[in-house]
């Protein structure tokens, strides 16, 4: 631990803030950094990009609530590119804050006298990566948290700034983890700042070791395996739901499945569909696990029940790993 004094003065109007930030994750942090009074004289976003059936240009969550507060937008397809790292430099920020954004090149992170420090959505140095929230529930942890540190070369490994805790309750899944780490994370954001401005904090190294990753989640990681333990499925299902969402394959149809409940009866065949009054298990290799919420190929979310109404099972029907 080393400790760390400015003699620089400052007072929230002259305290110069640029943003980095692209999803609603990063908003809450924004918006909390407004309404605390603080100066940001720039917001870092992605630039709009086509989507849905029309491919109409989509802007980002943070540039929506930049939009509102009449806040200086950037928006570079390119971080290297000189015309962005010009723009950035009239701008002349004494900190640089990053939540959710993509990775930043050096000559930009180091630019501010202050430097750049990161929000990251795990209790550092434990799931550094792209999925800290998905991957914590995924493996089953009972507790994880939020980290504010500055950034250096080698990602989500910089000097630590604040940390804190939060519990993952059983009834969590990672839409209500995240809203949870988002609001904690924007306080602890604040925190950091006023630390800051005040000139003198506590910087702690992260330890090195073999610690668990969190890297991005891809298509792969998604599609359920019933030859896993039911515990294993039930917190697959959990970390990936309301998004991307675990899925298998039923009758030769992707089944999304949103939630699920454990049960104590002992499997028979693994990935054996079957219905016990009027409950859809499924057979891992240990336990049967009740599906609770589920989403049909071409059809919308719905329920079990909706969903036995008009599902047809053969004696036989498994679900594909």
């Amino acid at each position: 631990m080393f400790y760390f004094e400015t003699s620089l003065m400052y007072d929230k109007k002259n305290f110069k803030i640029l943003f980095f930030g692209t999803p609603d994750f990063a908003v809450e942090s924004l918006k909390a950094i407004i309404e605390n009074g603080f100066n940001v004289v720039g917001v870092v976003t992605a630039p709009d990009k086509p989507a849905g059936r029309g491919y109409e240009l989509q802007q980002s969550a943070v540039k929506k609530y930049a939009l509102a507060q009449g806040l200086n937008i950037l928006q570079p397809p390119n971080l290297k590119a000189d015309d962005f790292n010009n723009a950035i430099k009239v701008l002349q920020a004494d900190l640089q804050i990053v939540i959710a954004f993509r990775m930043l090149p050096e000559k930009v992170w180091s630019m501010p006298p202050l430097g750049t420090f990161n929000l990251h959505a795990s209790y550092l140095p434990n799931y550094r990566g792209a999925a800290p929230i998905n991957w914590a529930i995924i493996n089953g942890e009972k507790e994880t948290g939020v980290t504010t540190f500055f950034l250096k070369h080698e990602i989500d490994t910089g000097s630590i700034l604040l940390q804190e805790t939060t519990p993952i309750l059983a009834e969590d899944n990672v839409g209500t983890l995240h809203d949870k780490l988002m609001r904690q994370g924007a306080a602890l954001v604040i925190k950091s700042l006023n630390l800051i401005l005040n000139g003198d904090y506590n910087l702690k190294e992260q330890l090195s070791g073999d610690f668990k990753h969190a890297s991005k989640i891809f298509t792969e990681h998604c599609k359920i395996n019933w030859q896993n333990k039911a515990e294993e499925v039930h917190n697959l299902v959990r970390g990936l739901s309301p998004f991307p969402t675990a899925f298998t394959i039923l009758q030769n149809k992707k089944l999304k499945i949103f939630e699920t409940e454990m049960t104590d009866i002992e499997a028979s065949q693994i990935g054996l569909v079957e219905i016990i009054e009027k409950e859809l298990l499924i057979n891992c290799s240990d336990k049967k696990l009740k599906l609770l919420s589920v989403q049909p190929e071409g059809k919308k979310r719905m329920s079990i029940a909706d969903f036995l109404n008009g599902f047809r099972i053969n004696e036989l029907t498994l679900a594909q790993s």
